[in-house]
């Protein structure tokens, strides 16, 4: 029974993820340079989220602005694949928080505001 149930969430996995490439290939596209953020709660006693960023451009210092705003929400980093070349992808496996008041969407708002701010002072930089 638990394997037929990892199963069908294996299954549920693979279609979010294409889901995630065709958004991702559209954006490309079409020239879009909004980050896409996904944040999923792992099941199954673990706890913590499985988080994935996407953006068609990188800025310096953007990798260790989305960690910061994981620590800052007591998120430890347990697994995390990173390519922050011309754009930038990550994926990480965030551990169980140690506060109760997180959830999908704060996760989600904290990784999109550390991009903007990211953003922002690359903006600045540029500027000067």
């Amino acid at each position: 029974m638990d394997a037929s149930a990892y199963i069908k969430e294996l299954k549920q996995k693979v279609v979010r993820l294409n889901q995630e490439i065709t958004c991702a290939q559209d954006a490309l596209r079409h020239g879009s340079s909004y980050p896409t953020v996904t944040v999923e709660t792992l099941v199954g006693g673990h706890g913590g989220f499985l988080i994935n960023v996407f953006s068609d451009k990188s800025c310096p210092g953007l990798l260790v602005s989305v960690l910061e705003a994981f620590d800052e929400l007591g998120l430890s980093v347990l697994q995390a694949t990173a390519s922050c070349a011309d754009s930038f992808r990550l994926e990480a496996v965030g551990g169980e928080n140690v506060a109760e008041n997180v959830d999908e969407h704060v996760v989600k708002q904290a990784v999109l505001q550390a991009i903007r701010s990211c953003s922002e002072s690359g903006s600045e930089k540029d500027e000067e």
